[in-house]
């Protein structure tokens, strides 16, 4: 039996997500045969409308080999515990609350969370917020690097923040001194052969450049996916509403907290991420409830930019293709979807997409054998996390602006999340529901699900709530506080250079 010839990859469309994944496959399969080429054309911008990640970035530096210290100095680059949610509840004690990513010392403090959410949905009355139980929470709140010394061997996860321009660069400049070929080129049609999958791209230099696999990483447009080859675009507009952001850059004025912060505003919320460099902040809002000459001046009001620096303006096409992997064409990044950066998915999503595919396509015998269980894995991928950034809105407390009222009152939910709501408000065991629902692996974790519904309070009114009775195994947040100080002192003041 011979061996499959390794495929020639071209990647069309640079920036994060198409360096991301011309890194990866290059991994696969550059040194055993395989080629990566990334056709990008000098005239387009990288949209970047996230610069904050999940800790599955880590993990894509790790499995290339590719040292902590030295990209993140390149790409100004932050460390991120979490994301401090602000505003986004109007119930007393829940103004604010903070989701962490969950690390090894969670394993102690976590079952004593979810034991107070139990008792607190049931109207005893426990604490129950879930800045009081995690690691993630101290540390950024103590300004601490999330880098233990080396006596205590419980490091905590985490992602960054970072500037996407300098990511792709940096991306470019790694991947081509290993191998793979960059043509800054414009591509100006899609070569279709008689059986319908892409033959080659055709550039405005006459250039045609031939693959066996293309991977469509040119953003909104979607160049080959979506208008040659038909991928049918899924929208998310019934269960997301923000459509727009505008985007401003404002210097330091404090020291650096390794989180992301998620305000509420009138029609939406804004980020504030702080890189080395500067601080990022956009307002993502939906042009049915505000304008965008009013969106910017509110953005500008809160961030004291009122008369000085200039707004970016970004439009958002919320939802997925149907199949991100269509005849020989990847959709990866933009081109594949587009969920509302809320919880920064959008590289967890191109990494795993990346990952997922070498995988299935390799384990097809480099065929499309696999094809419709790998969309099917990545569709479910989108859904889940749609759902749980759908509950950020529906689950909301507020109820000043038409705004908040229209999501709260919102009944386009998936099953899924109907079922994760009706579980909460009803008492049941969400850890069983969330596993059930997801074959056992849950998009998110139980932890995080706890996190938004008991960071909103959505907890029976305080004038229903009991006084815990005598002997109740409650957890002990002041115990919880004490024992994670104390882990605290392992970690040192981030100072980033």
């Amino acid at each position: 039996m011979s061996t499959p010839t390794l495929p020639r990859v071209v990647v069309l469309g640079g920036g994060s997500a198409g360096w991301i994944t011309a890194c990866l496959l290059h991994k696969e399969w550059g040194e055993r045969g395989g080629s990566v080429t990334v056709v990008e054309s000098p005239d387009i911008g990288i949209i970047g409308v996230g610069e904050g990640s999940t800790p599955q970035l880590k993990a894509f530096f790790d499995h290339l080999g590719i040292a902590e210290a030295e990209w993140m100095a390149a790409c100004d680059a932050t460390f991120k515990l979490g994301i401090r949610f602000t505003g986004w509840s109007e119930r007393a004690r829940c103004e604010s609350y903070f989701h962490p990513f969950p690390g090894p010392v969670d394993l102690h403090t976590e079952p004593q969370f979810l034991r107070n959410c139990a008792l607190r949905r049931r109207g005893v009355d426990v604490p129950a917020n879930p800045d009081d139980w995690f690691l993630a929470e101290t540390l950024a709140e103590a300004h601490k690097a999330p880098q233990p010394n080396d006596n205590f061997p419980f490091a905590p996860s985490y992602g960054y923040h970072f500037d996407a321009h300098k990511l792709g660069g940096y991306l470019r400049e790694w991947a081509t001194a290993r191998g793979v070929v960059h043509m800054p080129l414009r591509v100006v049609d899609t070569e279709l052969g008689v059986d319908g999958d892409v033959a080659a791209l055709l550039c405005a230099g006459g250039e045609r450049i031939e693959g066996d696999i293309f991977v469509d990483c040119s953003g909104f447009r979607s160049i080959i996916a979506q208008q040659k080859l038909g991928a049918r675009f899924l929208p998310f507009a019934e269960n997301l509403f923000n459509d727009r952001a505008v985007v401003m850059p404002t210097a330091h004025r404090q020291p650096i907290k390794p989180q992301t912060d998620s305000i509420a505003m009138a029609t939406g919320w804004r980020w504030s991420i702080p890189l080395t460099s500067r601080v990022g902040n956009g307002y993502v809002y939906s042009s049915k409830y505000i304008s965008d000459e009013e969106a910017e001046a509110e953005l500008r009001a809160a961030i004291g930019m009122v008369d000085e620096g200039e707004a970016r303006f970004l439009q958002m096409r919320v939802g997925r293709v149907e199949d991100s992997w269509t005849r020989n064409c990847l959709a990866v990044g933009l081109s594949q979807g587009f969920i509302e950066p809320l919880e920064a998915t959008a590289l967890h999503i191109v990494i795993v997409t990346a990952l997922d595919f070498a995988k299935a396509y390799e384990g097809g015998g480099f065929s499309a054998q696999h094809r419709e269980t790998f969309n099917r894995r990545i569709a479910a991928k989108y859904e889940g996390i749609r759902d749980y950034i759908v509950a950020h809105y529906r689950l909301n407390q507020r109820s000043d602006t038409q705004y908040w009222r229209d999501n709260a009152a919102n009944h386009a939910l998936s099953d899924n999340l109907k079922a994760m709501m009706t579980a909460w408000f009803t008492h049941e065991d969400i850890t069983q529901l969330n596993n059930q629902l997801h074959d056992g692996a849950p998009h998110y974790a139980t932890m995080s699900w706890h996190c938004i519904f008991a960071g909103y309070g959505t907890f029976p009114p305080q004038a229903k709530m009991q006084p815990p009775p005598p002997g109740l195994a409650a957890g002990d947040p002041q115990a919880v506080r004490a024992m994670l100080a104390a882990c605290a002192t392992n970690f040192s003041d981030y100072a980033p250079a």
